[in-house]
């Protein structure tokens, strides 16, 4: 059966460069390496990308292989490029070295590592958020046990090196294949990657070396934190691991709605609802804002959406960059109940010069309009 052209193998070019001989190599290894692959003849799929890359990586040998085929230079009666008895296929090591970035070795089980971070929901009402707070809350965390001080042995006892793995956490398992010599490696099934063997259990976490319980942290909530931010709690998370240190708790902020403010970043808005006659005539109110009661006044002939702004009067700034604004939209509100007099002192004030205003209003809209229509507004 003749062998299929190496470049074809991998599914690159002739003139593939080293680095897209290798990355298809990497990927077809992958796909078919025996111990990974559900494939039908994976292992004949893998012994001839490994042919094929072992001849193409090497410039001599593509060179070579360019110019006399599968035969190599010493022609058809030779040994040619030989296969996976040739030269470098006898002993690979770990396949999972050179395919998967060391997926082979495992991290030093013994080595410290640090805890698992936690997250909390709070939930703040619009002034808490606005003026921060302090509170305590509780939560549910792993603690390191206490009777054992986090080792699983009970007391006056500790753990053992496991001697299956001699402390590594894993066992290498060599077999000898048509292919060459490939080493295995595998979680320790005796300490279960631990590296440690724990005889006499501690009866307080059974051997886990951490308990769970409902831990009071304290926390400070800064004035103007706004929906969605979290507070990163340095070393109050889950106990790290073999002496690592302990995660981190994120207080996540959820902010309950106002029934008259908005809040738009370290701005506040709210809408101002005035009579008729407070519109017409000009007022002074008084308009309530986070910080207290502020008297506003209202000029003569103020319409709906007419704007103010009341400033320093928003929220303070997370960082300590001063504070935002109060913006207040004026809405005249009409009245739908009226009595009889005010009817009538209604029609009077029509009478003597209510529509007249109304139409130079009106007149004064249509000319700005029109101007804007030509351009010259």
């Amino acid at each position: 059966m003749s062998k299929r052209d190496y470049y074809d193998v991998l599914g690159v070019s002739q003139d593939a460069s080293k680095e897209e001989i290798k990355k298809a190599y990497r990927k077809l290894a992958r796909k078919y390496h025996p111990d990974v692959s559900k494939e039908e003849n994976a292992q004949d799929k893998f012994k001839e990308v490994k042919e094929a890359y072992e001849v193409l990586s090497n410039e001599q040998k593509r060179a070579q292989y360019d110019q006399f085929g599968h035969a190599g230079p010493q022609g058809a009666g030779g040994q040619g490029f030989g296969g996976f008895g040739g030269e470098g296929f006898g002993d690979f090591g770990d396949i999972f070295d050179m395919f998967f970035g060391g997926g082979g070795r495992r991290r030093d089980p013994n080595a410290p590592r640090k805890g698992a971070d936690l997250q909390y929901t709070m939930d703040l009402t619009f002034e808490e958020a606005v003026f921060g707070k302090e509170t305590d809350i509780e939560i549910p965390k792993e603690e390191s046990c206490e009777t054992c001080n986090g080792s699983g042995a009970k007391p006056g006892t500790k753990p053992e090196t496991c001697p299956h793995c001699h402390g590594a956490g894993q066992l290498n398992e060599e077999q000898n294949t048509p292919f060459g010599r490939v080493v295995n490696r595998r979680v320790c099934h005796h300490c279960q990657g631990s590296g440690k063997l724990i005889k006499d259990k501690c009866r307080t976490c059974g051997g886990d070396g951490k308990v769970k319980k409902r831990s009071k942290i304290h926390i400070n909530i800064p004035a103007g934190i706004d929906e969605g931010q979290q507070i990163r709690i340095s070393g109050k998370g889950d106990p790290g691991v073999n002496g690592g240190p302990p995660g981190d708790l994120y207080v996540v902020v959820r902010v309950r709605r106002h029934e008259f403010f908005e809040r738009e970043g370290d701005d506040i808005f709210c809408e101002l609802p005035l009579t008729f006659a407070q519109a017409a005539l000009g007022d002074e109110v008084e308009v309530p804002t986070v910080h207290g009661r502020v008297k506003l006044k209202i000029p003569a002939g103020t319409q709906t959406g007419t704007h103010f702004r009341l400033k320093g009067k928003g929220v303070p700034n997370v960082h300590g960059r001063g504070h935002g604004d109060q913006h207040i939209m004026v809405k005249v509100v009409t009245p739908k109940h009226l009595s009889d007099k005010q009817k009538e002192l209604l029609r009077q004030f029509n009478d003597i010069g209510g529509n007249e205003t109304l139409d130079e209003q009106h007149d004064s809209l249509f000319q700005r309009m029109k101007r804007a229509f030509k351009g010259d507004a």
